[in-house]
């Protein structure tokens, strides 16, 4: 028998939905009301198209007056200001901030952004009506989730959706609310600030159910784009060079492979350097250039969660990020034996927990069942309740906890709770940890 915890209720219709990407040099927010319309960028000045929002405080020398974005760029050279660059790399690394003759926690600091570049959302909604958020960075790791985790503690807002991911996981949100065209068969992404180009391709396994889909991911720091202010006959040969180096990229990402669209995302696209490369790209492909499917995509990630799509209902989209088995147990109900279903493959594994009560009588010990997607058979593993005391009930309730500590490692914790007042707990607890392959 199973007791579980009631389910928080979903946003309702008209809800307001952001996605917040946070990138190394920029962040970027996008919204929709759900249920209604479609997902839209917000612009730190409204009427433009411009959305990016520099990755920068400025602190006013002797005052707690802080600027951030384009407004803290302008004012980073004046010598009564303190500015803070790279705020997210600075808060991976946890090392406090020396500013002004004072110490700051980075990942304050990060909180104090976000929170900030917030109400540019004012003409929406304020920023305690929004009802759910989605961080999206470049990388998700045990260290990044801690940080996301707190800086999320510190905005105090009124929702419990609050939800994190990695670019990657954002693109496949992008893509299933696209037509079904433009991802028939591969995708292939570059995004380049400039200095260093990341590519992303994209590919669905439709002999499979549901259908796998897998994101391969690349860096290469060979393509340089010039500064504006360099001499123009630099500039040429610079812009030669780059778009050279990126049509080998290109041609080695699509050989023997069929890219259905191609999108070119980033700053280090607004010249029109790479006029070969997307000559090649646009051979019998759609292209795309922007800079907001990440932030976009974290949007859609809301939606797919409170109210999936057909297409996301039959495909699991399994990153480096995403738990790869299928977590259960076997189990009695009203005297037939049936799955119950504890952690699901797909889902990311910082954001898998489940709670239940179970019911055992003379076993001590509670086998899980381990199912992979990649085809393997199915194991069982075995939780050990050793030790456990003799109270001289039928039953014994016991409170299991099930949480992924990283993508390939279960952690369970059982606890003793005993039967009603005539047979009270033991207070025993045990906690073990097994390995996902």
């Amino acid at each position: 028998m199973f007791l579980e915890r009631r389910e928080e209720e979903k946003p309702h219709r008209g809800s307001v939905l952001v996605g917040y990407d946070l990138g190394e040099q920029y962040a970027q927010i996008s919204y929709c009301l759900m249920g209604e319309g479609d997902v839209e960028t917000a612009a730190p000045v409204v009427g433009t198209k411009q959305y990016n929002i520099p990755f920068v405080l400025c602190k006013r020398k002797g005052t707690n007056q802080w600027l951030y974005g384009k407004e803290a760029l302008r004012s980073a050279d004046e010598e009564d200001m303190f500015p803070v660059e790279g705020i997210l790399a600075l808060a991976r690394e946890g090392k406090e901030i020396q500013l002004d003759g004072e110490s700051y926690d980075p990942v304050a600091l990060l909180t104090l952004f976000i929170r900030r570049s917030l109400g540019i959302m004012s003409f929406i909604v304020p920023v305690e009506g929004i009802e759910a958020i989605l961080f999206t960075v470049g990388q998700m790791d045990d260290r990044m989730v801690e940080v996301l985790l707190q800086a999320a503690a510190n905005l105090n807002l009124k929702t419990s959706h609050i939800y994190f991911q990695s670019h990657t996981e954002s693109l496949y949100s992008f893509m299933l609310y696209q037509p079904s065209e433009l991802w028939a068969y591969q995708v292939a992404v570059c995004e380049h600030d400039g200095r260093f180009l990341k590519t992303y391709r994209m590919e669905c396994n439709k002999r499979t159910t549901p259908i796998v889909t897998l994101i391969e991911e690349a860096g290469y720091e060979t393509v340089v784009v010039p500064e504006e202010d360099e001499e123009d006959d630099i500039k040429k040969d610079a812009f030669r060079l780059a778009d050279e180096r990126f049509l080998g990229i290109l041609e080695k990402l699509c050989e023997g492979r069929i890219v259905s669209s191609a999108y070119l995302l980033g700053d280090g696209f607004k010249e029109e350097w790479h006029k070969k490369s997307l000559q090649f790209l646009c051979r019998g492909r759609r292209v795309f250039q922007g800079n907001n499917l990440f932030s976009k995509g974290a949007v859609y990630s809301l939606l797919e969660k409170f109210d999936p799509c057909e297409a996301g209902q039959t495909h699991i989209f399994l990153g480096a990020d995403k738990l790869k088995a299928n977590v259960g147990m076997k189990v009695l109900r009203q005297g037939k034996e049936s799955y119950y279903a504890l952690l699901d493959a797909g889902e990311s594994w910082y954001e898998l927990h489940k709670s239940c009560e179970i019911f055992l009588s003379g076993e001590k010990e509670i086998p899980f069942v381990i199912t992979p997607l990649n085809g393997k058979n199915a194991q069982t593993k075995i939780m050990s309740l050793a030790g456990a005391g003799q109270t001289g009930a039928p039953f014994t309730r016991y409170a299991l906890e099930a949480s992924m500590v990283s993508a390939d490692k279960l952690r369970v914790t059982v606890t003793d709770l005993g039967l009603g007042e005539f047979f009270a707990s033991t207070g025993q607890t045990w906690e073990e940890t097994f390995q996902i392959s």
